[in-house]
Parts: structure tokens; C-alpha cells; sequence
């Protein structure tokens, strides 16, 4: 089943926060994105060959700031927003002075029914010199999959899910609903570009960014590991998009989940599905939660691991073993 959505990938993120200094050290030196703009008030970030990607700014508020999503043609903004206007929901039309901020030609800006800011916006400014990580690391997995994925925490799914499915065009890539309902969606080729966990809240749980090599993973989990209460969740494997990841806290009230080799689809011929194994394979201990609830995670891990799930074997390379 396809996304029907005029929106390509995940473009940009913002966050709002008053720690710029701790979100400079966290985003070059363990991220390794590159820093990019150091005003007063704002540090922008650079992943790939685009200007930025990242984007912290102090405004006296803390949390999710905005999500930026990229459409294909200028023409797909007004045929999104005519959409939006048509069932009840307010669109503006982003400044010339809000567009070169952004680093984009022309945007427009809504929000979703839980009062989360959404961008959406066309051609997105190319830097004219090369990416240079902030640490050593192979580079980011983004070009046409995005910069990586947001999963928010909702106070309640069902009011949220027929704005981001049937308006926005989101397509399920599958969903749980126990222990809570969580639910996954794709753009493009990633698994998920988008999530959400029906916990209560109405906050950002967090934002992934994929690297090129398992190696980045595991030295960023060396280095987050010599920073005290750093690790939130161990470094573990999702059952659903197959990625490789550890969780960090971030000086935001939030985490960021850092990872290597998420599973790839065809939003073609895909078929959401309801899952019943638990969000990892293995790992992932959840050192952010008390005993009694990292207990049951375990213990879902434990089960899946006892019925012999895990993700397919690389084909490859049990045909490179065979023929060795």
C-alpha cells in the first residue's frame, strides 16, 4: 500500500531550548554533525550536502520546535494546503525572511491536531563545500530517505491518526496496541520517517539519525558511555525497521536514537500489519525506566527471542559462506 502524500521525506527538525552550549557538544561531538550557524540564539547543524538539517534555538520555550517535511514541486504546496483549508485546518504561507532561515525557497506552516508545528517546504539551499563531520564517522544515511525519523508522544492516537493517514497521506507501515499504541509511517523508502506512542504526553520522545556504518554506532556508544546518565537505552535491534541503535538523553527532555542499517520497503506493494513481538529483538535495555517496567520489556525480549524471532538473514552473505 502506497503513501498517498505530496511529502517526499523528512527534511529538517528544530528544537527549542535554552542550552545551546550542551546542544553544540552533544550534536558535533557525539552526533558528529557539523556546526553550521552560532548566533545568540540559534546553532544550525549540517548532516549531508545540505545547509542544515539540525536546528536549535532558545526562545524561552523547550521541546519539539517544528518538524520540516520536503515536497517534490513548488505546486505541491498549494495543492497540500488547499487540502488542509478544505478540512478545517489554518495554513500560512512562511515569510521570505522565514524561508531564509530555514535555508529553503518557499514553505508553508500548519499545525497538527495535538498544537505540534508542522513545515512543509520546497527546494531546500545545497551548500557549495563538502560535509565535515564533527568527529570522524562514515556520514549519514539521509539523500532521498531524509534526514531520519521523529516519534512523538500523544496523549491520544485515535484524535491524530486520520490527520497525519488520510490528510497528510501517511502510509502505516505496521502498529502495536499493547502494551500501548504505538503506531509507524512512511514517506518514501524508510521504514518510518514518523511515529507515535500513545503515552500520555504531548512531547517529542525522540529523533533518529542513521550513520553509514554499524563502526559510528558502536564508537558513539563508546563515547556516549563515558558521560554519566548519558545511555537511555542500551545498544539493542528494533523488531520492525531492523535497526541497529543505542538511545541518548539530550540536554532537552527527550532522546535521540542513533543507528545503523534500518530496513528499507516498497511503500508500493507494502501491507501495514499489527505487531506482537515488542519494539527489539535484543537489547535496548531501557535504563530511563524503573525496575519494574524494564523488567517487562526484558521480558518481551526474552519470549520473542524463545519462538526464534529475528530479522531475515543477509542472503549475501550466507551465499558468500556457502560458496567459501
Amino acid at each position: 500500500m502506497s503513501a498517498n502524500t505530496e511529502l517526499k521525506s523528512l527534511g529538517y527538525i528544530g528544537v527549542r531550548s535554552d542550552k545551546l552550549a550542551d546542544w553544540s557538544e552533544v550534536a558535533v561531538r557525539l552526533l558528529g554533525m557539523q556546526p553550521v550557524d552560532q548566533a545568540k540564539s540559534l546553532r544550525t547543524f549540517r548532516m549531508d550536502d545540505r545547509k542544515q538539517r539540525y536546528i536549535v534555538s532558545n526562545d524561552g520555550a523547550d521541546g519539539l520546535g517544528f518538524m520540516g517535511w520536503e515536497v517534490e514541486a513548488q505546486s505541491d504546496l498549494g495543492s497540500l494546503a488547499s487540502r488542509l483549508e478544505a478540512a478545517g485546518t489554518a495554513v500560512a504561507h512562511g515569510s521570505r525572511a522565514l524561508a531564509e532561515q530555514r535555508r529553503v525557497a518557499d514553505l508553508i506552516t500548519f499545525a497538527d491536531p495535538g498544537g505540534n508545528r508542522l513545515e512543509v517546504f520546497w527546494k531546500p539551499e545545497v551548500a557549495d563545500t563538502p560535509f565535515v563531520p564533527g568527529r570522524p564517522i562514515s556520514g549519514f544515511r539521509t539523500g532521498p530517505l531524509g534526514m531520519g525519523h521523529v516519534v512523538l508522544n500523544v496523549s491520544g492516537i485515535d484524535r491524530l491518526l486520520p490527520f497525519y493517514r488520510d490528510l497528510l497521506g501517511f502510509g502505516i507501515s505496521d502498529y502495536s496496541l499493547k502494551p500501548y499504541k504505538l503506531y509507524f509511517f512512511h514517506v518514501n523508502g524508510r521504514h518510518h520517517s514518523f511515529a507515535m506512542v500513545e503515552s500520555g504526553k504531548q512531547t517529542l520522545h525522540h529523533f533518529m539519525v542513521e550513520l553509514g556504518s554499524l563502526d559510528d554506532v558502536g564508537q558513539g556508544y563508546d563515547l556516549a558511555q563515558t558521560q554519566a546518565d548519558r545511555i537511555a537505552y542500551s545498544l539493542g535491534r528494533h523488531t520492525n525497521d531492523h535497526m541497529t541503535s543505542f538511545y541518548m538523553r539530550t540536554p532537552s527532555d527527550f532522546f535521540i536514537e542513533y543507528g545503523w542499517g534500518g530496513r528499507v520497503i516498497d511503500p508500493a506493494t507494502w501491507q501495514p500489519h499489527e505487531t506482537f513481538d515488542g519494539p527489539s529483538f535484543w537489547g535496548h535495555e531501557r535504563l530511563n525506566l524503573p525496575p519494574e517496567q524494564r523488567d517487562s520489556f526484558r521480558q518481551m525480549r526474552l519470549d520473542a527471542a524463545a519462538r526464534g524471532v529475528r530479522a531475515p538473514v543477509n542472503c549475501a552473505w550466507l551465499e558468500q559462506v556457502r560458496h567459501d
